[in-house]
């Protein structure tokens, strides 16, 4: 492997350990402090996930402003995804694991790395979600 290529993983490294960092720091892979978005009885959570959709809106703004290009110039593909039964499916499932489980798959790995038990049976729920879809899938795609 080139130097260029251990820079660039160790690059990836350090932003996902500044995530998950910022992600324990900020309360997102506290159960409770979920359950209590989910309720309504505390929304710092919702309004810390708003925050982060409108900085990426912003980001996609300006990204679209610029050619869709990277720092390079090599054009970024950015397809829309269409809205049919399986998304609307697949994001009912994904809020109500992410409301029993108290994580989504973000947070999974920081409650992991917190050790907190219920975030290892929450990554293998979302394991076995992952091949369950992959299973269905690839069914629908045989006929």
């Amino acid at each position: 492997m080139g130097v260029a290529k251990i820079i660039k993983k160790t690059g990836f490294l350090l932003t996902g350990i500044f995530f998950g960092f910022t992600l324990s720091r900020s309360g997102a892979s506290d159960y409770n402090f979920i359950y209590y978005m989910f309720t309504g009885e505390n929304l710092k959570l919702a309004l810390l996930m708003s925050t982060a959709i409108v900085v990426g809106a912003i980001g996609m703004i300006i990204l679209k402003a610029l050619g869709n290009k990277d720092i390079r110039g090599v054009e970024i593909a950015i397809n829309r995804k269409p809205l049919d039964k399986n998304t609307v499916i697949g994001g009912i499932l994904f809020g109500v694991g992410w409301a029993a489980s108290g994580a989504c798959p973000g947070t999974v790995l920081v409650q992991i790395g917190e050790g907190k038990v219920l975030g290892l049976f929450a990554f293998l729920g979302m394991l076995f979600g992952t091949y369950l879809y992959a299973l269905i899938a690839s069914s629908e795609t045989q006929y």
